[in-house]
């Protein structure tokens, strides 16, 4: 999970609100100081810790809770409110035609970043083209193209050619008709020198791009601070990109590095695969480190995974109780499109990701394309009334699936333990609010 131990103790210390007999000062002071501790911890910067912290303990002593809520809901609202706001404003790239530098230091995750980004512009319906600009690092040149062949994007790079700018120019002239966004890899170092500096600022002046990514690695810790300032002052940058966020207990530094730069965090990379990328929305970010889930981007995840279905309309329609086999082929195909479990599982409120293990969840993926597989041995009338599948109908799938009869059941067993759960959920007011909570919450 991202941020797991700052998540963890976040959420410990929430639950120590929510439990609390009553609400004082000293459990107020008690609060601030573990919410000092985790986020010094992971690294936060010191000064923006105790801003923070300042911040949270006078408007919990001082305010008075809004008229229906009650005071352990107001505290956890003063809590969330500051943790936002030390991340900074939310930022979109715009959808359209544009040009995009990625700047960074060397092992940052810059060039993997470039196909992610061209991957996110895609499923947007437009068309991104790469720039293998980095020409100093041969290996740069054949990661990107690797990656851009994968996952079918336009690529450009030269490697006889010694001049980054050159070869910038010349990709720019290759797809200015063809492409709608294009996105430059540039060089990097192992840190930050004066030649650096100067193949940057010719690469801006010669391209004047729209945006200016810098790319860093979520571990880098209290460096990123002043990584993020000397990139700034070079280049302008309007966004940065975290990388391997979901691999270091130390990305406070880089997070905090955004408000110390007052560049927004527009993407966030959570692992190797394509799916490991998402838009950064501080409000969202936050709602999932306090275990209070991130249902719009689950919803969006689903959206962009059912191909233009609508997936929050595809939800109401299985809460309602009446849906059938191909209801849950969709669910579960929706489901393997959107990534790992184990990441989807950390979007869920409650602490869901918290209460199953990789091994159960592994477990249930593994159970969820056998039930796939199963079903692509019914027929129709079969997906629709799953209620008439008897004895002769359970040896038939079998056969067809390449399972036991026993598999057959088990799914049949799963949909029906489903299909009343889901009745069960739309005629519970309280569950049905809470949900409208949390989307209001993630705003």
């Amino acid at each position: 999970m991202v941020l797991d131990d700052l998540g963890k103790s976040l959420k410990g210390t929430m639950q120590k609100i929510a439990n609390a007999v009553t609400i004082d000062s000293k459990l107020v002071k008690e609060v601030v100081r573990d919410i000092q501790r985790a986020l010094l911890q992971s690294d936060v910067n010191v000064k923006l810790v105790l801003q923070l912290s300042k911040k949270i303990e006078k408007r919990a002593l001082k305010e008075k809770p809004p008229a229906g809520m009650s005071n352990r809901e107001h505290i956890i609202r003063i809590v969330y409110d500051e943790l936002v706001q030390i991340l900074g404003e939310s930022r979109e790239l715009p959808i359209k035609k544009q040009i995009i530098m990625m700047v960074g230091l060397y092992g940052q995750g810059k060039t993997t970043s470039c196909s992610k980004l061209a991957i996110f512009f895609k499923k947007k319906g437009l068309r991104p083209a790469v720039i293998a600009g980095d020409v100093h690092r041969p290996a740069a040149y054949d990661q990107l193209k690797q990656l851009a062949d994968k996952v079918e994007i336009p690529f450009y790079g030269d490697k006889n050619q010694s001049s980054a700018v050159k070869v910038v120019k010349e990709g720019i002239k290759k797809f200015k008709r063809t492409a709608d966004v294009i996105i430059v890899d540039t060089s990097g170092r192992h840190k930050l020198e004066e030649d650096l500096i100067d193949e940057m600022t010719d690469i801006f002046k010669a391209t004047n791009p729209d945006e200016k990514l810098l790319v860093m690695d979520a571990a880098v810790g209290q460096q990123a601070g002043s990584q993020a300032k000397a990139f700034n002052d070079a280049v302008d940058i309007t966004g940065i990109i975290l990388t391997k966020l979901d691999g270091t207990a130390k990305g406070g530094g880089a997070l905090s590095a955004a408000a110390e730069v007052d560049a927004p965090i527009v993407f966030i990379g959570t692992g190797e695969h394509a799916t490991d990328f998402e838009r950064f929305d501080p409000a969202r970010f936050i709602s999932r480190l306090l275990g209070m889930g991130d249902i719009k981007t689950l919803l969006e995840k689903a959206e962009e995974s059912m191909k233009g279905k609508d997936a929050e309309k595809t939800a109401r329609r299985m809460m309602s109780g009446k849906f059938t086999l191909h209801d849950m082929y969709d669910q579960m195909d929706m489901l393997s499109g959107m990534g790992p479990l184990n990441k989807i599982s950390e979007l869920l409120p409650g602490g869901f990701a918290g209460k199953m293990k990789d091994v159960d969840m592994d477990d249930t993926q593994d159970r969820l394309q056998r039930f796939r597989i199963i079903m692509d041995s019914m027929t129709d009338e079969e997906m629709e009334n799953p209620q008439i599948i008897r004895a002769s109908r359970v040896k038939r799938i079998a056969r067809g699936a390449g399972v036991e009869n026993k598999d057959v059941k088990e799914l049949i067993k799963y949909y029906n333990m489903t299909k009343r759960m889901m009745k069960g959920f739309s005629s519970n007011r309280k569950m049905r609010k809470n949900l409208m909570k949390q989307l209001q919450f993630g705003k």
